[in-house]
């Protein structure tokens, strides 16, 4: 049992996350390092002319999301009710859910490196259509930053667009893009932010490849939601199945707030993971809701294939849901397994999980009624179709 309990946690796949966060943190430290030393150097107005209106930048993009449901109660301390650690009679409740911290912890990061790029352009007073060439601080490569107006994208047009590219990459076939912005300035809030990895600092990511992530804001009153952010991510590098089976490639995460309350839905793809029957790719899947107010949450995670076509709640968190799906494999590679002995394994498996301050409380049986007014908004959240962010391509204008 204790070897089953070893592949059931997935705690390599924890630790190779951790290290990705580390890069797209390294992201913010060059826009800050690129806009306090750098960003003036070689500038070029090529519209002098033009009259200044103001801060143009959008003052907000991004979603706040409750620390119950995201990365500190999950991964950082490893912490546990009443200080009970993990033994080898069960499967722990935080072993399930501490990878959904680090999903929405992720997401969370992005919105938060997004704002930080903005603030820290927006010292540079962009009021008006501009282009500047810079020379970035850490690779030492040059960039070219635009402003234009009225910008169509994706069957909408935008009040502005601001592009920065690596000037030498512009010949490639991705442009050498690095960031594309675009926002409006009438009306309320709303906005997309695209970012690569590579063209931003190729001192700092080397290896990024083709890792691309969006953020799109909207405070708008779409979905339903007083603000809305949705979070997609595509190209992350894989490293070798022997050395991680459970990496992340792709993932994409939906953040919606109301009053004091954040709803989150989405998924991860790892195309390489197996579990006992041999059978190759899931998704982490999962749904969670957030009160920052009382410092409560409720989630619920699911294990469908990777390239299962299917956008069915029912389908995605209850038949693959994480218990399921762990009995399903165990009892294919172990026909004679104890039922009663598995069932009691996987005990706090069961869904939702419900969470304080101090982290995961237990799954499956609710601590009283806050933590069951949240429960009941999982029943109308659901992922996003497992293929679909399977094939996840996040691009630029």
């Amino acid at each position: 049992m204790k070897q089953i309990k070893k592949l059931l946690t997935m705690k390599t796949e924890v630790q190779s996350n951790n290290e990705k966060m580390k890069t797209f943190k390294s992201i913010a430290y060059f826009f800050t390092t690129l806009a306090i030393v750098t960003f003036g150097l070689m500038a070029c107005d090529s519209n002098p002319d033009v009259e200044p209106q103001g801060d143009l930048l959008p003052e907000s993009f991004r979603v706040d999301i409750p620390s119950t449901i995201s990365n500190k109660n999950f991964i950082a301390g490893g912490r546990y009710r009443n200080g009970r650690m993990m033994d080898d009679d069960s499967v722990r409740g935080d072993e399930i859910y501490e990878l959904l911290g680090f999903f929405v912890a992720l997401a969370d990061e992005s919105g938060e490196l997004v704002e930080a790029i903005i603030e820290n352009i927006r010292v540079h007073n962009i009021d008006r259509i501009l282009t500047l060439t810079i020379i970035s601080d850490d690779d030492g490569r040059e960039k070219n930053l635009t402003v234009i107006s009225d910008s169509d994208f994706e069957g909408k047009t935008w009040n502005y667009q601001l592009t920065i590219t690596d000037a030498e990459s512009e010949g490639n076939a991705d442009g050498g893009k690095a960031l594309q912005v675009f926002w409006n300035t009438d009306g309320p809030p709303e906005g997309i932010a695209i970012i690569n990895l590579f063209n931003m600092d190729r001192e700092e990511n080397p290896l990024a490849g083709d890792a691309t992530f969006r953020i799109n804001y909207s405070e708008t009153g779409e979905f339903g939601y007083e603000a809305h952010m949705e979070v997609l991510i595509s190209g992350i590098p894989l490293p070798s199945p022997l050395l991680d089976p459970f990496a992340v490639n792709n993932m994409r995460l939906f953040a919606g707030k109301n009053g004091d309350v954040v709803d989150v839905w989405g998924n991860s793809n790892h195309p390489n993971a197996t579990f006992f029957s041999g059978d190759q790719g899931f998704n982490w899947a999962f749904v969670a809701s957030g009160n920052e107010i009382e410092d409560i949450g409720v989630a619920e995670v699911g294990l469908p294939p990777s390239d299962l076509d299917e956008t069915d709640r029912s389908v995605l968190l209850e038949e693959y849901s994480v218990k399921n799906v762990l009995i399903n494999e165990v009892t294919a590679a172990f026909p004679g397994i104890d039922q009663d002995l598995l069932a009691t394994f996987l005990t706090e498996t069961s869904a939702p999980g419900y969470f304080d301050s101090d982290g995961f409380i237990s799954g499956g049986v609710s601590p009283g009624a806050p933590w069951d007014e949240l429960a009941l908004r999982l029943q109308d959240l659901t992922p996003f179709n497992p293929s679909e962010v399977s094939s996840l391509q996040v691009g630029f204008k």
